[in-house]
């Protein structure tokens, strides 16, 4: 299916929040971390889109989580030629942040009998590289702690069943702006 411009239309209205949160992360700063700070904020506005597909089609298409992969390698690479050993060390945090979210979504995965997506699995996956393995987890619990509250709130408020399902990747956005913001 791909992202065609008819699918990208919509998103257009909805740009600001990440332009917001990119200009958030320039005024911050990350300490000097140049890379890291890029990183993020390309975060940011992938994070943002996959929270709108999922919102919107209730799925997350995997030619957006490809464009991630590949907008990473070319944030990395460029890094390692410039600053060899402090790159190798941040490689190093975001092949561990990548597994430790793809052990833990897949565990879910399989144990909620396909309760939880498989576009959250490969965008977590895919926002582990960014986030690293000390951002990675927080950004996780934020994410599910959010959700679980939120699903509780519209089932009291019978809004919902508790069989029905709610989009997961906003409430992941908003643990993943929150780890970025708050680290």
């Amino acid at each position: 299916m791909g992202l065609t411009k008819q699918k990208l239309k919509p998103l257009i209205p909805y740009a600001g929040l990440p332009v917001i949160c990119v200009a958030l992360l320039l005024i911050r700063g990350i300490d000097g971390e140049s890379n890291a700070l890029l990183r993020f904020e390309a975060l940011a506005v992938f994070g943002y889109a996959a929270s709108v597909y999922d919102i919107k089609d209730k799925r997350i298409p995997n030619a957006l989580v490809l464009i991630m992969l590949g907008a990473w390698v070319v944030i990395t690479i460029p890094y390692l030629f410039c600053d060899t050993a402090n790159a190798i060390a941040a490689l190093a945090s975001s092949v561990a942040g990548f597994a430790l979210a793809v052990i833990l979504f897949l565990l879910v995965y399989f144990a909620s009998r396909k309760g939880l997506g498989g576009g959250d699995v490969k965008f977590m996956a895919a926002a582990g590289l960014y986030l690293g393995i000390q951002n990675t987890l927080p950004a996780i619990l934020y994410g599910a702690v959010l959700s679980a509250v939120t699903g509780i709130i519209l089932i009291l408020a019978k809004k919902m069943g508790r069989k029905d399902a709610i989009p997961f990747a906003p409430f992941l956005y908003v643990g993943i702006l929150l780890t970025i913001f708050f680290r």
